[in-house]
Parts: structure tokens; C-alpha cells; sequence
């Protein structure tokens, strides 16, 4: 495999943050040609020190004069804002683009990349849950490759190798559960921050870690995966699996199932993303059956976590429900991190925005920004309205 120039949008959380410790692992398989980040100068600065990009982008243009002041003499170039962020991801001298920006700002550099005919690391589920009919067409069109790096979507992209998808019955994603595994509405109504942060399994940003608490996580998965497999609803399920050990499974039309297993470690799909077709050899914890002896398995419970029944509902439905789903979600877990909603009341907000968002059956890429901005706009004022 010849050494591949990475472009890393999103470096400073935490899949980036493992990205660059893929690539330390493997000097002469990868180089960093762009690292990007949202808040977070000083890490920006020190990721850029320690691998020397060609480039850096910081979302935030208020902290563009102090990034800038310790990079510029280094000889690498200091942009700042969204448009910078889609105009640098339109390089041409970038071999693949890890899409690991946080939410529905990942989409508008992805879409860039993927016209300039950059492969994609895909990290970004919100990319295909908001407008995955236009990404996936657009990645037809330019022949682009989209690797999946979410566990799930990297452990049926890893079992449909050599598959016919028409020999598919159905995929099968497995959930952890989260930290509420088990737990009932008279519990969950009292539930702070600092509680759904505590991830049984995985080392993950804020966001996802507060999506995986409710299932919303799970319901994005979903629809990411109707998408990227090109996949009717139906023949998407889920199963919750608490050791987090099979990553996800592909049932076939003859019953034969097929599993991808391994230790619950992020940095496995991030390595055999950037590295695909190749398989890098790598000194990451090795999973063990005689330390691991028993595998359980059980149904999601979407009485008490409404937000994956909700999110399945959206991904039947069509249009922009999912879009419209994906902003106010993004809203409330925003306010439910800065004690402003309770857990509960996540849901409830999500509910009300569907209904409240007028429903567009074949939306454009504009109708999706505006269906966006829309469901944003709704969720911030109820949450302003809500006392905890």
C-alpha cells in the first residue's frame, strides 16, 4: 500500500484524537495532510506541532489569530470558519478524508470531498441520517468509496466482503444498552449528565455517549445503515448485546449468519478504514474468548427508550423526518449537557419537533438546510421554555 496523505475533519474529539494514534502507530502507511477542529485551539495546535499538516482549519473564527500565531512560522497554513472547512475538503492532494466532524456540520465538507473524488472514512452518521439519498447518490456519480468507521457499520461492510447484498435478509446491529440497560421511566426521570456519561463499554465523545444512554444512538445506526447498504427498512434490525463483543451481524436468505467480533475499541475500524483494502498488523488489545465465556443478547426495550421507535419511525417515513429528527435531537442533548432539560424530556422535544416541522417527501439538499435550521429553531425555544 503506498503511503496515503489523511485528512482528518473533526481531529480534536475523540475519534480523530484515535485516528492520530492509528496513523503515529503507522508512519510508513500514513502522513496527515489537514487536521480540523471546532473549540478546541489548543489541541489543534499541539495535534499540528506534533504531525505537521499542510493545513489546519479551526470551525471557530474567534480563535483563528491565536492558532495561526504559533502555526504560520511552521510553514502550515491556518484557515478558520465553515467555508474554509468545505473549501480545504475540496483539496485534490488528499488520498482520504476521515469524516469525523460532529453532527450535521459534517455533512457540507463531506459532500465537497466526495465531488472532488476524495474517498471517505465515513465517522459522521449524521451525514447519511440527515441527506443520505443525495451523499450515496453523489458518491455513485463520482465513484467515490465510503468505509465505514462506526463498529457496527465497519462489521457488516467487513461481512458482506465477497457477499451479494441480494443474498441479504437482513442486518442485525448490536447495542450495548448503554448505562440505562434495564433501568424504567421512574429511574430515568432523575438521571443527570454526569450518570449518562458513564459508558459501560466504549471511550466516546459527550454527544454520541448521551445518544447511546437513550437509543437514539442506535435508531441513527439504522438509518446510517439503510443508506451506506443500500438497504430497504425492513431488513434492519437491532439487538442488545451488553459486552459490546459482536459488533453487528448480516443474516443471509439461507439462515447462515456472519458476525465480526472484537474488543470494543474504536481505534480497530478507524485502522481498517484508512488502511482498506490492506489489514495492518497492530499491538491493540486481542479479544479473548476464555476472558469473554459468555455472550448474552436480548430486545431493546422501546417502551421505556422511546428514541430508537422514534428514530425507526422516521427511517420508514422517509423524506426529511430523519433530518428533522437528527437537528432537534442534536439540540436537546446540547441543553440536556448543560443541565437545561432533563433526560426524559429529551424525547419529548424530539416528538413534538416531527410534528411541528412540516413533512417533505422528496426534499432537496436546500430542504434539508432549511428543514434543519427549522427543527433547531423549534427545539431551542421549547427547551428555553422548560424548568428543570
Amino acid at each position: 500500500m503506498s503511503k496515503k496523505n489523511i485528512a482528518i475533519f473533526g481531529s480534536t474529539g475523540s475519534i480523530g484524537i484515535q485516528a492520530l494514534e492509528v496513523i503515529e502507530a503507522h508512519p510508513d502507511k500514513f502522513s496527515v495532510e489537514v487536521l480540523t477542529g471546532g473549540t478546541n485551539a489548543a489541541l489543534l495546535i499541539e495535534q499540528a506541532l506534533k504531525f505537521r499538516p499542510n493545513a489546519v482549519v479551526i470551525a471557530d473564527e474567534t480563535q483563528y489569530e491565536k492558532v495561526k500565531e504559533v502555526l504560520f512560522d511552521k510553514g502550515i497554513k491556518v484557515f478558520a470558519g465553515a467555508k474554509a472547512m468545505v473549501e480545504v475538503a475540496a483539496w485534490s492532494n488528499i488520498d482520504m478524508m476521515l469524516a469525523a466532524v460532529m453532527g450535521f456540520a459534517g455533512l457540507a465538507p463531506t459532500l465537497a470531498a466526495i465531488e472532488q473524488g476524495t474517498p471517505i472514512a465515513l465517522a459522521n452518521k449524521e451525514t447519511l441520517v440527515v441527506a443520505g439519498d443525495i451523499v450515496m447518490a453523489a458518491a455513485a456519480r463520482r465513484n467515490v468509496p465510503i468505509i465505514p468507521v462506526d463498529s457496527e457499520h465497519s462489521a457488516i461492510f467487513q461481512c458482506l466482503l465477497g457477499e451479494s447484498l441480494s443474498k441479504v435478509d437482513k442486518v442485525i446491529l448490536t447495542a450495548s444498552g448503554g448505562p440505562f440497560l434495564g433501568k424504567k421511566p421512574n429511574f430515568l426521570i432523575n438521571v443527570k449528565k454526569d450518570h449518562a456519561l458513564q459508558h459501560p463499554n466504549w471511550r466516546m465523545g459527550a454527544k454520541i455517549t448521551i445518544d447511546c444512554a437513550t437509543l437514539m444512538n442506535k435508531g441513527l445506526e439504522m438509518i446510517e445503515a439503510r443508506w451506506l447498504f443500500n438497504l430497504p427498512p425492513d431488513k434492519i434490525e437491532v439487538v442488545i448485546h451488553p459486552q459490546s463483543i459482536i459488533h453487528s451481524m448480516v443474516e443471509f436468505i439461507d439462515g447462515s449468519v456472519k458476525a465480526q467480533m472484537g474488543v470494543p475499541d474504536m481505534k480497530l475500524p478507524i485502522q481498517l478504514a484508512l488502511g482498506f483494502p490492506e489489514r495492518l498488523a497492530n499491538d491493540f488489545p486481542k479479544f479473548s474468548f476464555k476472558n469473554n465465556p459468555t455472550l448474552t443478547f436480548e430486545q431493546p426495550d422501546t417502551k421505556t427508550f422511546r428514541n430508537l421507535a422514534i428514530a425507526i419511525e422516521a427511517m420508514h417515513k422517509g423524506g426529511n423526518a430523519a433530518c428533522v429528527m437528527n437537528a432537534a435531537n442534536e439540540e436537546v442533548v446540547n441543553a440536556f449537557l448543560k443541565n437545561r432539560i432533563g433526560f426524559l424530556q429529551m424525547t419529548e422535544v424530539i416528538e413534538e419537533i416531527l410534528v411541528k416541522v412540516p413533512f417533505i417527501e422528496k426534499p432537496t439538499l436546500h430542504d434539508y438546510y432549511e428543514s434543519d435550521q427549522a427543527a433547531r429553531e423549534y427545539a431551542n425555544s421549547m427547551i428555553n421554555a422548560i424548568v428543570i
